[in-house]
């Protein structure tokens, strides 16, 4: 079965389906426009990106990607390895944070984990291998495969932005 990846057609495309079935989405591309395909490199620096913005905001995650690559633009899975403690603790890395860059650093750079290899794999064989790693869960798996493999059926598992917009736009007792 061929894989389906997301381009701007694919996501306008999907998008006007989705108002055609629900009007409240209408109304929400009406006021704010498409949304944007948020596409990501793939790569070491991307990934270790979406573990920083884990249960943290974006902008907490990118002021610590930015001090890292002020200080260190050509930074690679090896080079992060040489990194100690209180380097990786001046740019903004929480305790578990160094220990889940180091783990994926040291797969990445030890060649257990081809991260270009992941967009021949199935949604399911490529979130398989990114969670087996310590520090990757189902969220951080499916933002990889949403931003940067591109893949359209893809929910981040949760999410909790996601989660409280869902339960705004249908109005919910609760957030699901």
């Amino acid at each position: 079965m061929p894989l389906n990846f997301l381009n701007e057609t694919s996501l306008r495309q999907a998008v006007d389906s989705l108002c055609r079935i629900e009007p409240r989405f209408a109304a929400i591309r009406d006021e704010h426009g498409p949304p944007p395909l948020w596409q990501r490199p793939s790569g070491f620096l991307t990934l270790l990106h979406i573990i920083l913005e884990q249960q943290v905001s974006l902008a907490s995650a990118r002021a610590v990607m930015d001090k890292m690559l002020d200080r260190h633009p050509a930074i690679d899975a090896t080079l992060f390895l040489d990194l100690d403690d209180p380097a990786l603790k001046s740019f903004g890395f929480s305790r578990q944070k160094m220990r889940y860059g180091r783990l994926l650093a040291a797969e990445i750079a030890g060649g257990r984990l081809d991260l270009k290899k992941l967009q021949t794999l199935s949604d399911n064989e490529a979130r398989q291998r990114l969670t087996r790693l310590t520090g990757i869960g189902a969220w951080t798996a499916d933002i990889y495969l949403l931003m940067v493999l591109l893949r359209p059926d893809v929910w981040p598992h949760g999410d909790r932005a996601l989660a409280v917009a869902a339960c705004e736009v249908f109005e919910l007792p609760e957030i699901p």
